[in-house]
């Protein structure tokens, strides 16, 4: 019987770890490679661990071969040096992306972010929200490596053919709790993270998208249309966590104006804030 092999790169990272069990289908083998230690297999998955970085050419090429599609989550996931942004986020997803063409993968999904548009207004996008395929305005080193991401995806479509869908995820965590405010409106919960990648996954010929990441919340500020064009539909929403932030401080200054938030204002070349 033949199997769907989904290789995931970093998938010993905060979402990596969260959507682990629950892509977990009949037929299909998770490829989960990191740099990191992963839990070992149990006796009722199918997994392949890999032990790798994404800057690796030959592992990436080696990692890539038999595999159906590739959910590239890799990469810093916080603000950090110029240098090590560019070699890690950039070079790395261009390594990424080229091991996928020489092995054929057909569906290769990127991990984007808000903080490609952090510099947007929170209330650019009226009602409808802020459309999926605003155009960047970066608010850290971080945000320009997403936007530079993005861009490349573009480009292995429209040179080679490749199914490629970028996602720009709001803020992934198991409750919105840790974000404080601001994540009643960028939240997206593990399991709407999980079927909005299904819905990534079986798309039909989706060509190059550009998507939101994000769950059905009340306070959101981001469009759903795109997404839900793919199939997803989010069950989620961050508002039944409300009451438990009434005694947080609000956001107040360019942290409440803008897409960004914290980051907004937060040093360049260090460590930012969620």
């Amino acid at each position: 019987m033949m199997r769907e092999r989904v290789l995931i790169t970093g998938s010993a990272g905060g979402i990596g770890t969260q959507i682990r069990p629950r892509l977990r289908r009949p037929g299909r083998v998770l490829r989960l490679l990191d740099i990191g230690p992963q839990q070992a297999p149990g006796a009722d998955e199918a997994v392949e661990l890999v032990t790798a970085s994404v800057t690796d050419r030959v592992a990436m090429e080696q990692a890539c071969a038999g595999a159906d599609a590739l959910i590239h989550l890799g990469g810093h996931s916080r603000e950090n040096s110029w240098e090590a942004t560019v070699d890690v986020n950039i070079k790395g997803t261009h390594t990424v992306l080229e091991a996928a063409r020489v092995a054929r993968v057909r569906r290769v999904i990127l991990a984007s972010s808000n903080h490609a548009v952090g510099f947007r207004r929170n209330d650019e996008g009226g009602e409808a929200g802020l459309p999926a395929d605003s155009t960047p305005r970066p608010d850290t080193y971080y945000g320009v490596s997403k936007a530079a991401i993005e861009a490349l995806g573009s480009l292995y479509h429209s040179r080679f053919g490749m199914d490629v869908i970028v996602i720009r995820i709001g803020s992934c965590f198991p409750t919105p709790l840790p974000l404080g405010p601001r994540g009643l409106a960028t939240w997206l919960s593990p399991d709407d993270c999980a079927r909005l990648l299904e819905a990534c996954l079986s798309a039909p010929s989706p060509g190059y998208r550009l998507i939101w990441g994000v769950s059905d919340n009340m306070r959101r500020i981001y469009s759903l249309t795109e997404a839900e064009a793919l199939g997803y539909r989010a069950a989620d929403n961050a508002e039944v966590y409300a009451a438990r932030m009434e005694s947080a401080p609000a956001p107040t200054g360019p942290a409440a104006e803008y897409v960004g938030g914290p980051f907004c204002t937060a040093p360049l070349g260090v460590s930012n804030p969620l």
